[in-house]
């Protein structure tokens, strides 16, 4: 159960034992290797990823998730792939979980040009039947809904900022044709294989503007001071350069608002994430942009 509707790490912890006895696996020696929307566990006895659900209310992704995956096997997409055999998502107690193959160690480095590559390749395939439509705030305001530790007044900034941002994303017009978009395409979500980077991470992929996978790294280099170069990369290489084009500003502002809201579920749970939280925050109201923010751990 989960104590407080808090997802602490013990609770996880004890959400990793029951999804393994579920499933037929030894949860002993498992090892976390993130927590922030979900808990990803790397078991130490078999080459298996279980990826517990951290929110509530981002519950609803999780048939999407494993939709995606699919697709993506059927097309031979380099992507992870889930542990067949099983009926996905997982559903033990309050906790939703999804159950993947773990990718063999490589020494390589993705590259932006990597990224491209499978973003160009994605973006030219038909979308899966049933796939949302872009709605990049929605998971904003249900996160906003689990706040536990944002004062009044913060809160309303936010809500009211979404507003105005949804209110600018409907007037924008695209420069590509709209498809399938990974969602949240950046360099932590592509994973070295010994046959090449694979993408991971589907929970916010829908039918929208290619325009939006392009995003993430030029936001890199404005919020964390990533090397210019490394946008410049992607850019050249998927032959579209999205900070010259018109709308990129109003879809930099929605990106912003994901990442200072991605903790909130946790906040509580996970005090550590709270400083960066609201540091990120007080920057984003105040419009200060030249001190780089720091990554969730």
């Amino acid at each position: 159960m989960v104590t407080g509707g808090l997802f602490t790490r013990e609770n996880l912890r004890n959400a990793l034992a029951a999804v393994c006895s579920e499933i037929g696996f030894d949860d002993r020696g498992a090892r976390l290797l993130r927590f922030t929307n979900n808990a990803v566990f790397e078991l130490a006895t078999a080459p298996v990823v279980v990826r517990i659900v951290g929110s509530v209310a981002l519950r609803h992704r999780v048939a999407k998730v494993v939709r995606v995956a699919t697709w993506f096997a059927e097309h031979d997409v380099p992507a992870v792939r889930l542990l067949p055999g099983l009926c996905q998502p997982v559903l033990v107690g309050e906790y939703t979980a999804t159950v993947w193959h773990s990718v063999p160690a490589h020494a390589s480095t993705p590259r932006p040009a990597d990224l491209a590559r499978l973003l160009r390749r994605v973006h030219g395939l038909p979308p899966p039947e049933a796939l949302p439509v872009w709605n990049p705030l929605d998971d904003v305001r249900r996160r906003l809904g689990e706040a536990d530790g944002l004062d009044f007044d913060e809160l309303v900034f936010l809500r009211e900022r979404c507003d105005l941002v949804e209110s600018r994303l409907a007037e924008l017009e695209y420069a590509l044709p709209a498809g399938f978009v990974h969602g949240d395409a950046h360099l932590g979500n592509l994973i070295p294989s010994p046959l090449g980077p694979v993408l991971c991470d589907f929970d916010s992929s829908c039918v929208g503007p290619p325009e939006w996978d392009l995003t993430p790294l030029a936001v890199g280099v404005r919020r964390f001071g990533e090397d210019a170069a490394t946008y410049a990369e992607l850019a050249e290489a998927y032959g579209f350069d999205v900070t010259r084009w018109v709308g990129y500003p109003v879809l930099c502002e929605v990106r912003e608002l994901k990442l200072i809201t991605s903790a909130l579920p946790i906040m509580k749970s996970s005090p550590e994430v709270r400083p960066e939280l609201l540091r990120r925050l007080r920057d984003f109201r105040s419009g200060e942009t030249s001190t780089p923010w720091s990554r969730y751990t």
